[in-house]
């Protein structure tokens, strides 16, 4: 079976069992604080594990998007090594939320393996939780008794805690779980070892493909486990791992998942991918299908990342991003020996491959193929500016070891690989010294652990199983009761406490805006609330401390100022999207907001600059609507598929439910959750304060509203009034402006002459000052001249006599600066390089440089180094 013929069957099969379909929710997560990314099927689902929410059916079944490259479930180096794991991957899942249990699931899981799709039962092991005394779970004695109705008892293996109890994080819904395991050796091998003796032995033909969960405990902070009111399923299935079953291969890339990304990476680099069934391959084939695997699983984690809205970037989830698509970049460099970019090339082969289920990679595949190309040609510059490093670091080494921290600093400063140094290192002779480079590594990693480091207690439950409402669309403060709280510790923020309500009028950060601020009032006290966020469904209010008296009555107040100026940004962000699609085209679409009291930022898809003409347009646009006083309509719960069809906008990367809420002023209509005005006279009026690129393809906005408008103005008019003084109050600003630039061009044209004849007789003083050192005319010399006019004297000099070796300093704007020229017969006969001897000296004035070995030039911050350094030059020459 192809691999969309298998997805499709498990979905039809699982619906036949009452099941609802639901597609995959996005792989970058945006309101669950604990994960990065989707790393498994249930985080989607996590709301209604924890009793926060209700879901649309007790029965669900999907496949799912994961990414499996950071925190505790981190595949990442792992990947291409061996041939099952990926960083993301595809999880088949079926879920009971209080419905069925372990009888049915097994006995599906069972019928759909066996029965659907024909798997040799001979070659299945089923495992079961063995039990933990120390935590007073039992051995799962009902999943056996299952399990020994379609197995016999020597296929049934008793699993620890490790393999067999499954767990959400250090807190949360957990419970005991069931393994299928298939054994896909030749029957040759299987006949020498048994495929038990194999399970769960990291065995790359003997591997885990289902995983049945069953919810039925909730970690507590401290350790212990309690009885959830209700039990539920939790499976997952590896479609990858299930297509290599079901296709007779031994890798996961020997199936149709991957092999037409791999045939696009043999055609461009020219190179061959061998299968994991040929046997006796050379080292350099080892490497190249090393590599190849690197790419083809890089390249679908990154693309898909892209599609749901998360752009590489230096921070967070857009870091992860980053460093994914750098892994697989380097392998190519390095081992397909690939210089230009290449990896962009494949995302219109995982488009059509995937696009059919999951829509969003064929509509965003020409973002996300320049995204990447960009990506590729920035990291392809910083290899070379690598290669640079490294040749300088080799040359101030002593001996054939390199320092750690050294290499250590190329890997955390400038992304360069150290299996690619150490690469490098090697062809000249070098090593490095590891266990110098795992000290340093290890340090940056207690570092961030400690920056990030959060303590969570367990929930206080004041009231239960009170559902919380949001009011905060109709209402402002409102009379509350606490529910539930939660103390948190950071290195970060400190300790925080998180309060539930009964009901709120604080609007929880998403969708860009930024969560509400005020205060919870009693008869006793004030506590200030400093922000709101949502949590698995939670709206979570954060304060410094907690109420004297958790269960007095409470006003909840939000701080409406605040609330009004970015109820005007966001308004304004819906118009100023419009007004793009309008004034840039329908390919204007939205990759990123944030909307807070002073600002908006607006990130878009465009290719090129928007110029001052199309920035006016936009602005005219949206005051136009301002002043056009449109009325909000808003419907609160619509269903999605009306409101696409009516011409709503909506977001990739964003998960909505069957009902949306749909913001509509004049003809802009978008699904939104945030605080809006109620008519767009309210704005007052638009202004963009910045454009500029944030990623290839992507641009950014910064604009203002209301009041920030106001102030704006009024700094500029006492700018202007400044200037007029400075000009001594002409009539006509702009003309005395003009005059000014006339009489500085003047000026700059007469210094460059002057500049121009200083340069041609110091060239002719300094030509009779050169030393004759070992056949070389050397000269050091400091001057008065400008940096630039510095580096053409030293050029015209060195070129003024044979075998000639400059090296001129001078000072310019309180800075010091070096030039070095040698000519080219010295470099090519006495080995010599200017850019070392600008490294050499650089150091006296506490600066660096580099350049070309017959002309260099460096730049410093101590001037009273400058005379050391000119005394050292003469040592390159003796």
């Amino acid at each position: 079976m192809k691999s969309q013929d298998i997805r499709k069957a498990y979905l039809n099969f699982f619906e036949s069992n009452g099941h609802l379909i639901v597609p995959s929710a996005p792989i970058v997560l945006k309101d669950d604080p604990t994960l990065m990314f989707n790393n498994s099927g249930m985080a989607q689902f996590k709301e209604y594990f924890l009793g926060n929410g209700t879901p649309k059916s007790k029965r669900i079944a999907d496949t799912q998007k994961c990414l499996r490259v950071s925190g505790k479930h981190n595949d990442l180096e792992d990947v291409g090594f061996d041939t099952y794991h990926h960083t993301m991957f595809e999880m088949l899942g079926n879920w009971s939320f209080g419905d069925y249990f372990k009888k049915e699931a097994l006995a599906w899981a069972w019928q759909f393996l066996t029965e659907v799709l024909k798997l040799d039962k001979d070659r299945l092991y089923v495992s079961v939780f063995e039990g933990n005394p120390a935590e007073n779970v039992p051995f799962d004695q009902e999943a056996f008794d299952i399990w020994k109705q379609y197995v016999s008892e020597d296929r049934i293996i008793l699993g620890n805690k490790k393999d067999n109890f499954w767990e959400m994080g250090d807190q949360g819904p957990c419970g005991p779980c069931s393994e299928i395991h298939i054994d896909l050796r030749s029957n040759e091998e299987r006949s020498k070892i048994s495929g038990r003796d194999l399970v769960n032995a990291d065995h790359p033909q003997v591997v885990e493909i289902w995983n049945n969960v069953f919810m039925e405990f909730n970690r507590k902070a401290d350790g212990s486990l309690e009885k959830l009111p209700a039990q539920h399923v939790d499976t997952g299935m590896g479609f990858e791992r299930l297509c290599m079953a079901m296709q007779n291969v031994t890798s996961n890339y020997d199936t149709d998942v991957f092999t037409p990304l791999i045939e696009k990476v043999e055609q461009i680099t020219g190179l061959k991918y061998t299968s994991n069934e040929v046997k006796n391959i050379s080292e350099e084939q080892n490497k190249t299908n090393i590599a190849i695997r690197v790419i083809v699983d890089h390249v679908r984690a990154v693309a898909f990342a892209i599609a749901d809205g998360q752009l590489p970037s230096n921070t967070g989830a857009g870091y992860v991003i980053r460093r994914i698509l750098r892994r697989a970049i380097r392998y190519g460099f390095t081992f397909l020996n690939t210089k230009e970019p290449f990896i962009n090339k494949l995302v219109e082969v995982l488009a059509n491959q995937m696009g059919e289920f999951f829509p969003e990679i064929k509509a965003q595949q020409q973002l996300v193929t320049n995204v990447i190309r960009e990506e590729e040609a920035s990291f392809l510059r910083t290899l070379e500016q690598g290669l640079q490093l490294l040749e300088k670091v080799v040359s101030e080494t002593s001996g054939k070891e390199v320092p750690g921290e050294k290499v250590f600093e190329l890997y955390d400063t400038f992304g360069f690989p150290k299996d690619l140094t150490a690469l490098i290192l090697k062809e000249k002779g070098y090593t490095y010294d590891e266990e110098g480079f795992e000290v340093e590594l290890q340090k940056q990693k207690a570092r961030s652990r400690a920056a990030s480091e959060v303590s969570t207690d367990d929930w206080k439950v004041l009231i239960a199983g009170n559902v919380e409402t949001f009011v905060g669309y109709d209402q402002t403060e409102n009379d509350v009761k606490i529910t539930r709280i939660r103390k948190v510790d950071s290195k970060k923020d400190g300790v925080l406490y998180q309060i539930v309500l009964d009901s709120t009028p604080f609007y929880p950060e998403g969708g860009g805006q930024v969560g509400d601020k005020g205060t919870l009032v009693s008869a006793n006290e004030t506590i200030e609330i400093i922000d709101t966020k949502k949590e698995n469904n939670l709206i979570l209010h954060f304060t410094k401390q907690l109420p004297e008296n958790l269960e007095a009555n409470f006003v909840a107040k939000v701080n409406t100022d605040l609330r009004t100026s970015t109820s005007k940004n966001h308004s304004a962000t819906h118009l100023m999207h419009q007004a793009l699609r309008a004034i840039l085209g329908t390919h204007v679409e939205q990759k990123g907001s944030l909307v807070n009291p002073n600002y908006l930022r607006f990130d878009f898809s465009h290719f090129s600059k928007v110029t001052d003409e199309e920035i006016k347009q936009v602005e005219d646009f949206v005051n136009t609507r301002i002043e056009e006083q449109l009325p909000l309509i808003e419907r609160r719960s619509i269903p999605i598929q009306q409101a696409l069809d009516e011409g709503a906008m909506a977001l990739f990367g964003e998960k909505y439910g069957d009902n949306v809420r749909a913001i509509k002023f004049g003809q802009s209509m978008e699904l939104c959750g945030g605080i809006h005005v109620k008519n767009t006279a309210e704005i007052w009026h638009f202004k963009i304060v910045s454009e500029g690129a944030v990623a290839t393809g992507i641009r950014r906005i910064e604009a203002i509203t209301g009041d920030a408008v106001k102030a704006f103005y009024k700094n500029q008019e006492h700018t202007l009034a400044e200037i007029k003084e400075t000009l001594k109050n002409p009539q006509d600003v702009l003309k005395s402006v003009a005059t000014l630039q006339e009489d500085n061009a003047k000026l700059k044209k007469q210094i460059e002459q002057l500049i121009k004849e200083k340069v041609d007789g110091l060239k002719n003083t300094l030509s009779n000052e050169f030393q004759e050192i070992n056949g070389i005319n050397f000269l050091a010399k400091q001057v008065d001249l400008s940096m630039g006019a510095t580096k053409d004297l030293a050029q015209a000099i060195g070129n003024f006599k044979a075998n000639s070796f400059v090296f001129l300093a001078s000072v310019d704007d309180n800075a010091p600066n070096i030039h070095c020229y040698i000519s080219k017969e010295l470099v090519a006969e006495k080995g010599l390089n200017a850019g070392n001897v600008i490294r050499e000296l650089g150091k006296y004035i506490d600066g660096n440089g580099g350049g070309q070995p017959f002309f260099a030039s460096g730049k410093g911050k101590n001037i009273l180094g400058i005379k050391e350094a000119l005394e050292k030059a003469v040592d390159f020459v003796k």
